[in-house]
C-alpha cells in the first residue's frame, strides 16, 4: 500500500528554510481544532487539546488505511495559533494571557463524515474531559510572510522580529494570528534541534 505525503505534497506551505523569508498565499484548507486560554507549558488544559487532537488524527487515518479506501497517509504537524485581546501585548513573558487554538490539517480526502465517525471511536477508547472542544472546520490564511526557526521556543523572539521587520520592509502589515507550525516531534528531538515554521498573515500596506 503506497503511503500518501500530504507535507510534500503541499511543501509550499508546510516547509521553510532558516534565515530565509517568503510570502505564501496559504489556500482554504480543513482542520481538527481545539481553542483554548493560558500558558500551554503549564496548563492541563492545553496538554489535554494536544492528545484530543492526535487520538482523532490517528483514529481517521486508521479509517482509511484499514477500511475499503485502503489509503494510507502520514498525520501531518501540529500547529497553533497564539494570540491576545491587544496584540501590543503579545509576549512570550505574559503566556498566562495566551489565547491559542491548536489544529492538524486534513487532506481532502477527509470530511465531516469522518470526523463523527472519529468521535464515535474515541470516546471508546479514551477518556477526554469535554468532547465538545474538537471542531472539524475550513481555515483560509492567505497571504502570509514565514520562515524557519530551529531551536527551543524560548529563541523564537529575534526570529519573530526579523519576520515582522521583513514584512514592513516589503510594503505589507501583519494582522490577525501569530502561527507555529511544528515540524519535530519534540519528544524525541533535542531542543536545539527543534524545527518551527514561524508564519504570519498580512495585508498591503
Amino acid at each position: 500500500m503506497e503511503k500518501l505525503d500530504f507535507k510534500k505534497k503541499l511543501k509550499e506551505y508546510y516547509s521553510a528554510s532558516k534565515d530565509k523569508f517568503m510570502i505564501v498565499n496559504i489556500p482554504e484548507m480543513n482542520f481538527l481544532s481545539v481553542a483554548g486560554e493560558g500558558d500551554p507549558n503549564t496548563s492541563k488544559s492545553f496538554k489535554e487539546a494536544v492528545e484530543l487532537l492526535y487520538a482523532f488524527a490517528y483514529s481517521i487515518k486508521f479509517m482509511f488505511k484499514r477500511g475499503p479506501e485502503q489509503i494510507d497517509y502520514g498525520v501531518m504537524p501540529l500547529e497553533g495559533l497564539w494570540w491576545t485581546d491587544d496584540m501590543s501585548t503579545f509576549s512570550v513573558k505574559r503566556k498566562s494571557e495566551w489565547q491559542w487554538k491548536i489544529m492538524i490539517m486534513q487532506p481532502e480526502i477527509v470530511t465531516k463524515e469522518y470526523f463523527d465517525r472519529a468521535l464515535d471511536q474515541v470516546k471508546l477508547k479514551k477518556t477526554f474531559s469535554n468532547y465538545d472542544r474538537i471542531k472539524f472546520e475550513s481555515f483560509r490564511e492567505g497571504l502570509s510572510a514565514q520562515t524557519l526557526h530551529v531551536g527551543p521556543f524560548e529563541k523564537e523572539g529575534p526570529v519573530i522580529v526579523e519576520l515582522h521587520k521583513y514584512i514592513e520592509d516589503g510594503g505589507y502589515k501583519p494582522v490577525d494570528k501569530h502561527h507555529e507550525i511544528y515540524l519535530s516531534d519534540i519528544r524525541r528531538a533535542a531542543p536545539e534541534k527543534w524545527k518551527t515554521i514561524i508564519r504570519q498573515p498580512i495585508i498591503p500596506k
